[in-house]
């Protein structure tokens, strides 16, 4: 987002604008010398891959978290992810790391994290109004989520500063209403456009096939494996549930999932159906 965007929609706030890798311009540009009473970091990495995970999702909020301690600040509210509770990708190891130093910082923390959001559940609506159709992994079934919309998460992160429930504690949170399948997301979509289902039915296997020979290919080839880490990105979301993680059955668990808000991820889509503007997903898309 370029900083005019930032200020038009920031509007009555002061921006200002640094290098999050660079402890000198977090002090310099950031901070400035002043004191500040909580911070609340919302840095991810772009893709995921490695060493952008490592860069942002740890090492960049190492930095926040020291100038933030120089800075005066008694409370840090961090936007992490719910996926984490499994972690198989680095990404999720780098969000894991930090969560960790800020929970033994001695600031007091809430760490949000969040289901799948809205723009990343949205990448097929135009290819469904070509009328192609709607892609699903397996059955289509495999997972499940609580989509949540921007404002209703703003809104939840925001509250943290001042809701003492949940100071020093790790916060779950989807949206409103039940669980969705991606099977249930095509459906819904394609009686909001009028249209008979159509769905094609993509085996994981060809993602398992994707990663062994992007893997393969990396050891010769360095930039292939930044791929190759992309794919099991892909599949994860394709197999894994944005949902609690019960840790004693090891399945997720919708009815143990906090929900937030008032917009539901179908709410959404009759918006977009309806002619409202698409969120720019950049890196967010998956089809």
């Amino acid at each position: 987002m370029a900083p005019a965007d930032s200020e038009r929609l920031l509007a009555g706030a002061v921006l200002r604008f640094g290098d999050v890798t660079d402890p000198a311009s977090l002090a310099r540009d950031g901070f400035k010398g002043e004191r500040f009473d909580a911070l609340v970091s919302c840095m991810a990495s772009r893709t995921g891959a490695p060493k952008d995970a490592w860069a942002i999702d740890h090492r960049a909020h190492l930095y926040a978290l020291e100038a933030a301690q120089h800075a005066g600040v008694s409370q840090f509210v961090l936007l992490s992810a719910i996926c984490v509770q499994k972690p198989m990708l680095e990404f999720q190891r780098a969000k894991l790391a930090f969560e960790k130093a800020l929970m033994e910082s001695g600031l007091t923390y809430s760490i949000v994290r969040p289901t799948a959001f809205f723009k990343s559940l949205s990448g097929q609506i135009e290819r469904v109004k070509r009328g192609k159709p709607f892609l699903v992994f397996g059955d289509g079934t495999l997972t499940a989520c609580k989509p949540i919309g921007d404002d209703d998460l703003a809104d939840y992160t925001a509250e943290c500063l001042d809701d003492d429930s949940r100071r020093n504690r790790v916060l779950p949170i989807g949206g409103p209403g039940a669980a969705v399948t991606p099977l249930q997301q095509g459906a819904r979509l394609f009686e909001l456009l009028g249209r008979p289902p159509r769905f094609r039915h993509v085996p994981t296997s060809m993602l398992d096939f994707i990663i062994r020979v992007l893997g393969a290919a990396g050891r010769v080839i360095p930039a292939l494996a930044d791929k190759a880490e992309l794919a099991r990105i892909g599949r994860y979301y394709a197999t894994e549930s944005m949902l609690v993680l019960d840790p004693t059955t090891g399945l997720y668990d919708a009815a143990a999932t906090p929900s937030t808000g008032t917009v539901t991820l179908f709410d959404y889509y009759a918006d977009l159906v309806k002619g409202a503007a698409a969120p720019e997903r950049g890196d967010h898309a998956v089809f």
